[in-house]
């Protein structure tokens, strides 16, 4: 046996994970409250005498650790236009695992400015303009992000004619150049950008959020909890070299204060005649819903779906509905507590799988143009996606997992969504998969087969 250690310091919970990756298999896990705010190892300390309770103690061969404690990485991104390269750098930035605070499009504003001093990033990515198009903007904003000072790096990934006068304008700051995330009109190229964000992870926020003597027990490199999920997703469709993957795929990740959706597939037109709208979609995809969670986020539920869905759901009156609500809103860890409750509980979770799903998805309208009626595709088709992955607390505590879930498929009464047709549902229990994301950077033909193994059939395919 080689037992291997998984660690996820989560904003709420430390998560370990114990695996053999000798005969891949899962051994246990455990979790305790996170202490960043003392010593984030007092909280790992707790999860790992948990964890001891149901696999013994074992020697491990490597600890491998992912964090989004204390937010997670906190992002600020600017760009050209809003569609074009502020879109592009949102999207590098999400496909890094950073949490995304704002995105600012054309030349900063003193309000913008201020913003941008109060909110003090982890890392703010600097772009705009395609490689020898305008420069103006990104060196404006240079001048405005010199003017506001910082600690915080500053990745440079916009117009490679003006990276340098950029870095001059920066002196004594940390900055990082990089490839530009647009260097062609609607050409996206945000790989490097991604791997330079992670590096300054490594370097900085490590530090930043109190991980080094955390880091000093890992023997693996850390990353952002989500670009372990990340990770996980693109080798759970693809596969390894010996073993074949499942697919195309979307995963739901319902929390407290955010909905996380990935979709793993190219996502183009089902009809060659269709035209594309907008920037191209990556093969690999990450969003983040700020404002739908299922505790602090309660409200933007509300909000998204109305009060009259969620009681029609729940099978009960809208005040009632309105009540549990706001007793959830302000006890943020409470549980369900009696079938009423969980009703409540799970319609809130089915809008959520809704509404975030449906934010991810693409769209496919007709339009009038010069040659009569065409089809128009914007964002990404996920009609024909056949896997269907979930966790989150409110998905995977109860009995009907299946029927929530399906709240994310095709849904006739909004025909122009490209959500998928339906699905095979597979469920995260134990919270392995962020762990497996981790596994896989060393082991990845041990991290495939446990997640095979481990993430259940629900046996729901459709509504």
């Amino acid at each position: 046996m080689k037992p291997v250690l998984l660690i996820d310091f989560g904003s709420t919970y430390t998560k370990v994970t114990a695996v053999d990756v000798d005969a891949p298999r899962l051994l246990g896990t455990a979790n305790s409250y996170t202490t960043v705010q003392t010593d984030i190892n007092d909280g790992l300390a707790d999860a790992l005498l948990k964890l001891e309770q149901t696999t013994g103690k074992l020697d491990f061969s490597a600890r491998y650790a992912a964090s989004s404690a204390a937010g997670g990485l906190r992002m600020l991104a600017s760009g050209l236009v809003p569609e074009l390269t502020a879109e592009a750098a949102k999207t590098a930035s999400l496909g890094a695992g950073a949490k995304v605070l704002k995105t600012y499009a054309f030349k900063l504003t003193e309000d913008d400015a201020e913003e941008i001093k109060r909110i003090n990033p982890d890392i703010f990515l600097l772009v705009g303009g395609t490689d020898g198009g305008n420069t103006d903007c990104i060196t404006y904003n240079a001048k405005v992000l010199a003017e506001i000072g910082g600690n915080y790096p500053i990745i440079l990934a916009g117009n490679r004619n003006a990276a340098r006068t950029c870095e001059r304008i920066l002196e004594g700051r940390e900055v990082h150049i990089t490839e530009n995330v647009m260097p062609k009109f609607g050409v996206l190229n945000i790989e490097p950008a991604q791997k330079e964000i992670r590096e300054v992870f490594l370097g900085n926020i490590v530090k930043a959020k109190g991980l080094t003597k955390a880091s000093e027990l890992i023997s693996g490199i850390m990353m952002p909890t989500p670009s372990a999920v990340l990770a996980a997703m693109k080798l759970l469709a693809e596969g390894t070299k010996t073993q074949r993957g499942i697919g195309d795929l979307v995963a739901v990740d319902v929390g407290g204060a955010t909905t996380d959706i990935y979709s793993v597939c190219e996502g183009l037109p089902d009809d060659p005649r269709t035209s594309l709208k907008g920037l191209p979609e990556p093969y690999i995809k990450r969003t983040v819903e700020g404002d739908i969670g299922m505790r602090y986020s309660i409200r933007g539920i509300v909000d998204a779906a109305g009060i009259e869905k969620i009681a029609e759901i729940a099978g009960v009156s809208e005040e009632r509905a309105e009540a549990i609500i706001d007793m959830f809103a302000k006890n943020t860890d409470m549980l369900p507590y009696d079938e009423e409750t969980q009703a409540v509980d799970e319609a809130l979770a089915s809008m959520a799988v809704r509404v975030a799903v449906t934010r991810h998805a693409g769209r496919l309208e007709e339009v009038f143009g010069i040659g009569g009626l065409k089809l128009v595709q914007t964002g990404k088709n996920l009609l024909n996606v056949e896997k269907f992955i979930v966790t989150g607390g409110s998905l995977i505590h109860t009995a009907h997992t299946g029927r929530i879930a399906s709240y994310g498929f095709y849904d006739e009464e909004d025909e122009t969504s490209l959500k998928p047709r339906q699905a095979e549902v597979l469920v995260d229990r134990k919270y392995i998969i962020a762990a497996m994301g981790l596994l896989s950077e060393h082991y990845p033909e041990a991290a495939f087969t446990i997640m095979k193994e481990e993430l259940v059939k629900d046996g729901i395919s459709s509504k």
